[in-house]
């Protein structure tokens, strides 16, 4: 008796991550079937509408009607939803503050440098500087 091959399991997030990539990819809001073309129907048409529902859901896409179906549109670029994310995961922590400093601490320094400079360059003003 032969064996059959396990299933092979995509990564989490990685049919949601192709989704958005054609969404940004676009010139304007996609149906589930445009979607499906621009990922050159590797998925079916149910699953991509899936996947489209779940990330409206999660605030990822906004949707406007078109016929009898939808048309989505991501709500924000790569890097606004990594934030999001980051936020996201950040909002569920009971000490921010450590979570904060193990994220900092586990950064190459290169990127802990880049940080900083974000952080020096969005610092506001004391008092005593305003006005000046």
């Amino acid at each position: 008796m032969s064996e059959t091959p396990p299933v092979q399991r995509r990564p989490a997030g990685e049919l949601e991550a192709s989704v958005l990539a054609a969404l940004w990819a676009a010139e304007g809001p996609l149906s589930p079937a445009e979607v499906q073309r621009a990922l050159g129907r590797r998925l079916a048409r149910t699953t991509v509408t899936t996947i489209l529902t779940r990330l409206h859901a999660k605030g990822a896409v906004s949707r406007s009607r078109a016929g009898r179906g939808y048309a989505y549109s991501p709500i924000q670029d790569s890097a606004g939803l990594t934030a999001r994310r980051m936020r996201s995961e950040l909002d569920k922590q009971d000490d921010r503050g450590t979570a904060l400093a193990r994220f900092v601490s586990d950064l190459p320094t290169e990127d802990e440098q880049l940080l900083r400079s974000i952080l020096a360059d969005t610092e506001e003003p004391t008092r005593g500087e305003i006005g000046r």
